[in-house]
């Protein structure tokens, strides 16, 4: 019998949506959002003056090729830029890869508390994903290595990890590159790659130089402060920026967001600045929210994970609500597989101390 309507393909229809956090407190007076890694300094006031300069040029279409942001990502890194494929967000990147590489009866590995976007574009594509477990919530590559079957056709790690904030060191990158078959298309997701301070990790440009079945992707959306226009790139064997250009749209990155990346990834200064400021008040959560008595996870991005403990009746929906009354918003995260944990933004030092405070009253059974 015929359907009365048409109908999506089945792998679509099992998508669970993405849901983003909350972004709001109501009755409070002064909000202030950690939930989304977005970064407390804004984007660089280079990034805001080109913005604004672009206004004038609303009524024309982009550049389809995203010729100039190329060149401008291409200089700064010393990377070709017929290498590189810019996007609406690193998120579009990563679907095209998916469209590209996976179809029906085809796999995807993604780890179980990584980027929940990952099994949404597998199975978009018609895949199926197939989750592995971590180890101390960190990427192991022997578990997947030990997932690969024919049927493997990509593989999604972020380095470092959201929500979790973990990495793998670069030789751990390059034994799990290594141990894959050549036909399987190896993603390193690095959208907090420019927070990272340790020595032993590297974000892949060289093992994509270098080989034919890596990408590496970027976002404009963290460090940079320019979440709300959307841009990302990737950094691909010239045969998968082949592919990604026949079957992105036209126009997939806008003109607006193009000026203001050109303008930010020239302004070096201000990145370091706010390099600085994440590592600073990264270290100083971490050992503040430590000494009230909570499990953090050890992170190198702009978040940390804190655990609550169920059986001392401190719950982190409990949590949740207590900090929203007080204006501070977290994420919950259940959704990655984290039922009793909430991420934490870093953020101004207003918001930071704010946070501390609360949660310290929070545990003390204070209102």
């Amino acid at each position: 019998m015929s359907s009365t309507r048409p109908l999506p393909r089945s792998s679509v229809m099992a998508i669970e949506a993405y849901v983003p956090g909350k972004s709001s407190a109501p009755g409070v007076a002064k909000i202030y959002k950690l939930s989304s890694n977005e970064t407390p300094l804004g984007p660089s006031p280079k990034a805001i003056e080109a913005f604004r300069a672009s206004a004038e040029k609303l009524a024309l279409y982009p550049d389809g090729s995203a010729v100039a942001l190329r060149e401008a990502i291409a200089k700064r890194y010393g990377l070709d830029p017929a290498r590189i494929v810019c996007g609406n967000g690193s998120d579009d990147i990563l679907n095209l890869l998916a469209v590209a590489y996976v179809g029906e009866g085809d796999e995807g590995i993604i780890t179980e508390h990584g980027f929940t976007f990952y099994k949404i574009a597998i199975l978009g594509a018609g895949g199926t994903p197939v989750v592995v477990r971590e180890k101390n919530e960190c990427t192991d590559v022997d578990a997947i290595l030990a997932a690969v079957t024919p049927r493997t056709k990509i593989v999604y790690i972020a380095n470092p990890n959201n929500p979790t904030g973990t990495y793998i060191p670069f030789s751990e990158v390059q034994r799990l590159h290594a141990g894959l078959p050549k036909d399987v298309l190896l993603v390193l997701d690095g959208a907090y790659a420019e927070y990272v301070t340790a020595p032993d990790y590297k974000d892949g440009m060289e093992l994509v130089t270098q080989n034919e079945n890596v990408v590496m992707t970027h976002t404009f959306s963290k460090i940079h402060g320019l979440a709300l226009l959307r841009v990302g790139w990737c950094y691909a064997p010239a045969a998968v920026c082949d592919a990604l250009n026949r079957i992105r749209g036209p126009f997939n990155a806008n003109g607006p967001a193009m000026y203001a990346a050109i303008a930010s990834i020239g302004d070096l200064a201000f990145e370091e600045a706010s390099r600085q400021h994440n590592t600073k008040w990264l270290n100083w959560l971490t050992a503040q929210i430590s000494k009230l008595g909570l499990r953090v996870t050890p992170s190198v991005g702009n978040f940390i994970l804190v655990h609550f403990s169920k059986d001392k009746g401190r719950t982190a929906v409990d949590a949740d609500a207590f900090l929203t009354k007080r204006g501070l918003i977290l994420r919950l995260v259940s959704s990655y597989g984290f039922p009793n944990a909430l991420r934490l933004t870093v953020g101004t030092e207003e918001a930071n101390e704010l946070v501390v405070k609360a949660l310290a009253d929070f545990l003390s059974g204070k209102e």
